[in-house]
């Protein structure tokens, strides 16, 4: 029973996981058909490359998010964690021009891993919640933001050459930073479904009284998720700054209420325990595509909210669906075995 019971709940899980991801496909088709009809340039070449590029960021931070989110935790302060770790690469290669690219997203990301370790620290030795910590953590980081920056703005002018491209230059017609962006959710993905520690994370997430039953390091694994988290963030930061070429320390505020809403649309439940991150990423290009269409059909912007809210409480409910239909499969299996 031990074994049979969770194997099929995990079926079932499967199952479902997938016809979500369908479902999100299905719902990026009814949302371009219409558009494109509208207007056909909707679907030319250079609009598909600025769909994709304007949900590349949002992409990367889900693909950190989602370790959390699996594990039945949050990362509020990943908006934070970007614009911090971005203030700090833009202002390294306005003082120091001559830095090697690779050195200065590599401080972005040092930056962000850093910042996930307080986040890890917190939660998983001080076993403080998730939502309690990276909330204030949310305004520390942001708060440290603004006190390094005085009030500066760096703009493109005072970045190389090289690093902007990286924001706008193509490969084969892809933009670089969407490869990146596919290389990040393709190893955060890979990591999930075929590493240990992944997967331990989505029993953590399931069941963590049993995750220690089992032998799990349940506050070793759930720092390394928060780690994780703040290390993409801090990558997400130094391309940004690629991206965007102006920084100041209100850059992504607010980011992190469209990361979580990504990953919950693309079939993480809120609670924990599923979900992928190929999903979650699919969920950032839907939210990201409703918008650019919105503007299309010159549809006002209050609606791009609205209509994020509802896909968000209808994700919700469909976990609360999903968590009760999986409970019914393990306790009719159970009385079916007894």
């Amino acid at each position: 029973m031990s074994v049979v019971a969770p194997s099929r709940a995990r079926r079932v899980t499967e199952t479902i996981g997938r016809a979500r991801e369908l479902g999100i496909v299905v719902a990026l088709a009814l949302v371009v058909i219409p558009t494109a009809l509208v207007n056909p340039r909707f679907v030319e070449a250079q609009s598909i490359r600025d769909l994709l590029l304007n949900a590349s960021i949002v992409a990367i931070l889900v693909a950190g998010q989602t370790l959390v989110v699996v594990t039945r935790n949050v990362d509020l302060s990943v908006g934070s964690t970007l614009g911090l770790s971005a203030f700090l690469t833009a202002q390294t290669f306005a003082d120091h021009p001559d830095t090697p690219i690779l050195v200065g997203l590599l401080i972005g990301v040092v930056v962000g891993t850093a910042c996930g370790a307080v986040n890890g620290i917190l939660v998983a030795a001080g076993r403080v919640p998730s939502l309690v910590v990276t909330l204030g953590t949310l305004y520390v980081f942001r708060g440290i933001d603004f006190a390094l920056a005085h009030g500066r703005q760096i703009n493109a002018s005072e970045l190389p050459d090289d690093l902007l491209a990286l924001g706008t230059s193509r490969i084969l017609g892809i933009p670089w930073l969407v490869v990146v962006t596919v290389v990040v959710v393709a190893a955060a993905s890979l990591y999930m479904r075929w590493y240990r520690s992944g997967r331990d994370l989505y029993a953590i997430g399931s069941n963590p009284e049993a995750a220690v039953l089992a032998g799990i390091a349940v506050a070793r694994r759930t720092f390394g998720a928060f780690l994780l988290s703040g290390t993409v963030a801090g990558l997400a930061g130094a391309l940004w700054v690629a991206r965007y070429g102006t920084v100041d320390a209100a850059a992504a505020t607010g980011l992190e209420l469209q990361v979580i809403a990504a990953v919950v649309v693309g079939g993480v439940a809120i609670f924990g325990g599923s979900g992928t991150v190929v999903g979650a990423a699919l969920g950032a290009l839907l939210l990201s595509t409703i918008a650019s269409c919105l503007v299309v059909l010159r549809i006002p912007a209050f609606w791009q909210q609205a209509i994020s809210g509802a896909l968000l409480i209808g994700a919700i409910t469909v976990d609360r669906l999903l968590a009760l239909r999986l409970s019914r499969e393990l306790r009719g299996r159970s009385d079916h075995d007894g």
